[in-house]
């Protein structure tokens, strides 16, 4: 089946993010996982086919093994109504019934490992999001313990890295106390749950709701190589950036095409797409231990 670029759902109202189409069902939510893939902050002309399934089978595996409360209610297209299972065809892997949640406006950050935007600070401050770490530490090393970094989310470009103090601003000590525990406790058990899988999870991302009734629940994706570095155990070394389970071979070749990063992305070639699309469903059997349906 080709990519999905975009869901079309007559009667709600939708938000497009860059991956997911959101449904608004009134006191809940229909998300679709799409195919959409973007790159240095663009959603790119072309998709991964079967993208969208890997992110949500490895969400559903995932909240299902951490047993933390959250979002989801159902993958049954009929429970979220007649206009969604008319269309199984496109819809049917990708897509779930989620309760509605006040999103907590910061993206909570767990790093294991010294890489990306906090190897860049390290390097000019020896902090990550204002917390001082040993002197000497190399690109990629394991932190003497996983680190809680929150970020703002942004609507549009990057989201921005923020210390912990002006996370407690924006949430109140409380939640934001409560936040941190969690997740790092959460990227714990996951990492360790990798790891003997073979993967070895750099860092992630979880984005939290409160319900109604008060109570912090686990939304959107979980521990996705979307939301998270994920990067093969046999061929990490300290010292170095190992190649990791997510758009490496997007980024890899935008960079070679002159592209300006500030004008439409031109459309990737299939041996791009075929090797993104093979990592994608790697990580996927690696970490659950099976093929994704419909996948040889």
């Amino acid at each position: 089946m080709p990519a999905l670029l975009q869901s079309h759902v007559e009667g709600y109202p939708c938000r497009h993010g860059k991956v997911r189409d959101v449904y608004d069902l009134g006191d809940k939510l229909v998300i679709v996982a799409t195919d959409r893939i973007s790159a240095f902050d663009w959603v790119l002309p072309t998709g991964i086919a079967d993208k969208g399934r890997v992110l949500t089978s490895m969400t559903l595996y995932w909240l299902d093994s951490l047993k933390v409360a959250n979002h989801f209610i159902s993958v049954d297209l009929n429970a979220m109504g007649p206009a969604f299972a008319a269309q199984a065809d496109a819809l049917e892997g990708r897509t779930m019934l989620a309760h509605k949640a006040n999103v907590v406006p910061i993206e909570c950050v767990v790093r294991g490992y010294l890489v990306g935007s906090g190897w860049k600070e390290y390097r000019r401050d020896r902090t990550v999001c204002g917390l001082k770490l040993p002197a000497g530490l190399q690109e990629g090393q394991q932190l003497p313990e996983p680190i809680f970094t929150p970020a703002t989310k942004e609507e549009s470009g990057h989201d921005i890295n923020i210390a912990f103090e002006r996370m407690v601003e924006i949430t109140g000590k409380d939640t934001a106390s409560e936040l941190r525990q969690r997740s790092i406790d959460i990227y714990v058990r996951a990492a360790d749950f990798a790891r003997a899988r073979g993967i070895i999870i750099a860092d992630t991302k979880f984005e939290w709701g409160r319900l109604p009734s008060g109570e912090l629940i686990l939304i959107d994706e979980v521990l996705t190589p979307d939301s998270s570095r994920f990067w093969p155990a046999d061929q990490y070394r300290p010292g170095q950036n190992p190649p990791s389970y997510d758009k490496q071979f997007v980024r890899d070749w935008l960079e070679t095409t002159g592209w300006d990063k500030n004008s439409t992305p031109p459309e990737l070639p299939a041996d791009v797409v075929q090797k993104t699309r093979a990592k994608y469903l790697e990580a996927h059997e690696r970490l659950t231990g099976k093929k994704l349906d419909g996948c040889a």
